[in-house]
C-alpha cells in the first residue's frame, strides 16, 4: 500500500450532493444552522434543559440537533431557535445553473 497512488476525488462542497441526496442544498443548510445552534450551546455552556428554559423549545429538540437528527426540523424552525438563543442569521443566496449529467461525464 505504501507505494500505491491514491485516487483523490474533490467534493462539491456539499457532502449531501456528493452522496446523491435529492434535497442536498436544504440538508446542507440545515446542517450549517444546527452547527451554529450547537456552537451557541457550547459557548454559553447551556445544557439542553437550561436551553429549554431559556427558549421554551423542548429539550428533546436540542438533543435531536446535537445528534444531527434534523429530519423533523425545517430551515425556518432552526432559524427561529437560533433567534431565541439570542443570535441572528444572515443568509446570502447564490444561484448557479445545475450541471447536467452530460456536463459531468468525461469526454
Amino acid at each position: 500500500m505504501k507505494g500505491q497512488r491514491l485516487e483523490v476525488t474533490h467534493g462539491s462542497g456539499n457532502v449531501f450532493r456528493d452522496l446523491g441526496h435529492a434535497n442536498a442544498d436544504v440538508e446542507q443548510f440545515k446542517a450549517i444552522l444546527a452547527a451554529e445552534i450547537i456552537k451557541v450551546l457550547d459557548r454559553e455552556g447551556l445544557s439542553v434543559r437550561v436551553a429549554q428554559t431559556r427558549t421554551r423549545i423542548a429539550a428533546a429538540d436540542f438533543s435531536r440537533i446535537r445528534n444531527a437528527d434534523l429530519g423533523r426540523f425545517t430551515v425556518d424552525r432552526l432559524m427561529s431557535i437560533i433567534n431565541r438563543l439570542g443570535s441572528r442569521v444572515e443568509v446570502k443566496v447564490r444561484i448557479r445553473r445545475a450541471a447536467l449529467v452530460e456536463d459531468r461525464l468525461p469526454a
